[in-house]
């Protein structure tokens, strides 16, 4: 059924860096409901593989000492969204990963082969570059931290080097970003159920104590450019800002000078635009009503 050349399978993270440095063309695969997808449509036929899916210590959902949320590469989606510390902290991820796929796809789908794939449609994708997530790396000379921001290079292209050994290892939420934060994550499809989205817009808030004010705003898009980004124009605008429909207003139209969709089938670089403004208001309107805001 599958065209591969061999199966290597990882017992432990120490095991799957010598595997990688061994087989550096070897393909990682975990849930393997990406890899195995892409294999039968030949696109990686012949294809040495290294199963990961076996290592339990890169599965779960801890507080770290520098009290960061750390998720495990191999944490499924079905997981992340029952998880209690996600639930508490940061409950927008597990709602934006509840809309991958199936539930039979949420539960061997991992947040490692999300983020991993380097699509810019990944439903992860959008809320861990809003909440600034940290990627963490394993190889020969040893852990490697980097913003996910620059862990996406291009479209589909991601930053493991091969001739390091390097697996993702986690996903790490720093407490900076999640403490007292409050999110909303929209997604738009043709249809509601296993489909992949047209435009993510995930948008995060902190009030000040008196919750009339955003002391801290983030949106981030998937789908609106080759790889999820920012909107660094609508989040100045919101930050400091008081709540009033005309900031929301600004906010959301500000988007326009940052993001870039293309044309395709499932949308045109119009409508993109065009429903990229109305998801911003309407994610920035639940985020301040999940923080216990009032628009004026």
């Amino acid at each position: 059924m599958y065209d591969m050349k061999a199966l290597y399978e990882a017992e432990s993270v120490s095991d799957a860096i010598r595997l990688r440095l061994e087989h550096p063309e070897a393909q990682i695969i975990a849930g393997g409901s990406d890899v195995l997808v892409q294999m039968r449509e030949g696109k990686r036929a012949g294809k040495e593989l290294i199963s990961i899916y076996g290592i339990n210590a890169l599965r779960g959902v801890s507080i770290d000492g520098d009290e960061a949320l750390r998720i495990g590469s191999l944490t499924s989606f079905s997981h992340i969204t029952r998880d209690p510390l996600i639930q508490r902290y940061i409950n927008v991820l597990g709602e934006a990963v509840d809309q991958v796929g199936s539930p039979q796809i949420r539960n061997i789908g991992t947040i490692g082969g999300n983020t991993c794939n380097g699509v810019t449609s990944a439903d992860s994708a959008s809320t861990l570059h809003a909440y600034e997530a940290i990627v963490e790396l394993t190889g020969k000379n040893g852990v490697r931290r980097l913003p996910i921001k620059d862990f996406y290079i291009k479209a589909g292209v991601v930053d493991i080097r091969a001739e390091e050994g390097e697996i993702q290892t986690a996903i790490l939420i720093p407490k900076a970003s999640y403490e007292n934060t409050f999110g909303h994550y929209i997604k738009y499809g043709m249809r509601n159920a296993m489909e992949i989205a047209s435009l993510g817009c995930s948008v995060n808030v902190r009030l000040s104590p008196d919750k009339k004010t955003i002391e801290r705003c983030r949106i981030a898009y998937g789908v609106a450019g080759p790889v999820p980004m920012r909107a660094p124009s609508a989040e100045a605008i919101a930050n400091g800002s008081a709540l009033t429909e005309e900031m929301v207003t600004e906010f959301a139209l500000s988007v326009l000078s940052d993001i870039n969709p293309r044309d395709s089938w499932r949308a045109s670089k119009a409508f993109r635009q065009h429903i990229a403004v109305e998801m911003a208001r309407r994610a920035l309107i639940a985020s301040i009503e999940k923080a216990g805001g009032v628009i004026a």
